[in-house]
Parts: structure tokens; sequence; C-alpha cells
């Protein structure tokens, strides 16, 4: 294969837009529910600052009861695009079954790296767990869960070494993850001129910000998923955690039938696998070491 057929096959295998005909419906129907469930959510607090930049904000949607465990849901877009706010529809199936839910937003590429989008992914959830209490979570039972880009980025906050960051964390500040369709390997990535024109990473970068050459920082179980009509790419990235981290990984769930962006759908409806899943996650999740 020469480099420029190889270029073609990763912008291939990692562009869902060319393979899922409905990207501008589907991106709309988002930005709409997600404005729906936040005028529907009378406690939601919203762009609440974890860190200096503008790009650093969270939404936080209180389950009703205090002492709630807490899902963050990052999103995706190749760390280039979207929007905390097009996901608010995430939220209120899980906040009805007692769990609440974070939405960080971070800065995009590129603005500022991957490596620096990292740091500010990590700057949320020190600042969450800072913060717990005062907002009504518990901050002991944080879940950290993230679609496409969002799921490298979930993968990361798993291999954070928490205390040599910041000496009052605890190592096991993220409870447990679910990384969604996630990129655990960029390296593919430098080889596509459609991806990275805006990511700059060299292969030194590339291995730097890839979970699948880390170990996980505790033992907090990470479950993972990909949508069954998906590329073989993204089901190959799936497979790098049940490979590499072995002690961490606890179960991919199947999930016949959806492609990259249906499968953030199936997160917010009870009944589906893939909810119920992440319920189970959060609600039987407590300390661990």
């Amino acid at each position: 294969m020469t480099p420029s057929q190889e270029a073609d096959y990763i912008t291939r295998e990692y562009n869902p837009r060319l393979s899922i005909p409905n990207v501008p419906e589907v991106f709309a129907r988002w930005v709409a529910a997600g404005a729906a469930a936040r005028a529907a959510s009378p406690r939601a607090k919203l762009d609440l600052a974890y860190g200096q930049t503008e790009g650093e904000r969270l939404d936080l949607f209180p389950a009703a009861e205090p002492g709630a465990p807490l899902l963050v849901f990052i999103h995706g877009g190749y760390w280039r695009a979207m929007d905390k706010s097009d996901f608010s529809w995430v939220a209120p199936a899980f906040a009805e079954r007692g769990i609440s839910v974070a939405l960080p937003n971070y800065t995009l590429v590129p603005k500022v790296s991957i490596e620096e989008i990292v740091r500010q992914i990590l700057r949320s959830l020190a600042w969450l767990w800072r913060h717990g209490k005062r907002l009504g979570f518990d901050p002991n039972r944080i879940v950290v869960s993230g679609h496409s880009a969002g799921g490298h980025l979930t993968g990361m906050a798993l291999a954070a070494r928490w205390p040599q960051w910041e000496a009052d964390l605890p190592k096991d500040l993220v409870k447990a993850g679910l990384a969604m369709s996630a990129l655990f390997d960029l390296r593919p990535l430098i080889k596509s001129p459609f991806f990275n024109n805006d990511f700059k990473l060299d292969e030194a970068q590339a291995r730097k910000l890839s979970p699948a050459l880390m170990t996980p920082a505790t033992r907090a179980p990470i479950m993972t998923t990909v949508g069954g009509d998906e590329s073989s790419e993204f089901h190959r990235q799936n497979g790098l955690v049940r490979e590499r981290w072995p002690r961490a990984f606890a179960r991919d769930i199947a999930m016949p039938g959806y492609n990259h962006l249906t499968l953030c759908d199936a997160l917010a409806e009870p009944g589906n696998p893939l909810f119920e899943a992440a319920a189970r996650l959060c609600l039987e999740t407590g300390n661990r070491r």
C-alpha cells in the first residue's frame, strides 16, 4: 500500500461521515434535543467554570437525591467539533435513575493541542471531585464515559496518575469508565492529512497520548462498546482495551445494528443494553482501589 493509498484507507475507516448518509440531520436532532433537555431541567447548573479559559466550562444535571453517583459524559467530534450543549439529552434518563450527570466542554483543535485537551478534561474531573459535596453528588463515585474522541479522553482519565498531578487528589478519582467507539491508539491518524492537518501529531506525541500504550492507574473497571455497523478500524480500536488492559477490562457491550452516531442515541434510552449497563456501572460503583 502506498502512502497515498494508506492515507485514503485511514480517512475512510475513521471518518463516519463517509458511511452514514444522514449525519447533518442527526446533528440537528441532537442540538434540538439538547435545547429541550435544558429547558426541561430547571435544577441544571450550566456553564460552571472549572478552569481559566473560555472552553473550560461544564454543565451539571443533578439527580433529585443528594449523594448520587456522577456520570461524566465527554463528547466526541475528533477533538475539533461539537459542544457539551449538543449532548444535554444524555442527562435526563440518568437523572431519573438517581445518577447525576456532568458534561464538560474543552477547547477545540486546532486552537489548542490534543495534549492540552487532555489536561483540560483532567482539570474538569479534579474540579468535580473537589466540589462534589457542594454540588450534591458523591465525589467518591465518579464514572467517566465518552464517545469517539471522548472515549479516548475516558481512557486518558483512567490512566491518569492523579496524585502526581495534584497532591490532594486520590489515585482512584475515577471509579469506572465506559468507552464508546473510542480511539485508544492515535498513531493511525498521523497517516491521514484529513485528520493530522489539524492534529499536527508526530509519532512521539501520538504514542504519548494513546491510552492503549499506557497502563491504567488503578483497577477501576472499564467497559467498552462499538456499533456493529462501524468500520473495521473502530472495531480494532475497541478491542485494544481487552488486549492491553486485561486487569481493568470488565466487559464489552455488543451493539449490533448501531453505527457511530446511533450508538450515542442508545446511551440515553432506558431499556437499551447500553443505557442499562452504564446505569448499573454508576449505581454499583463505590470505592475501588
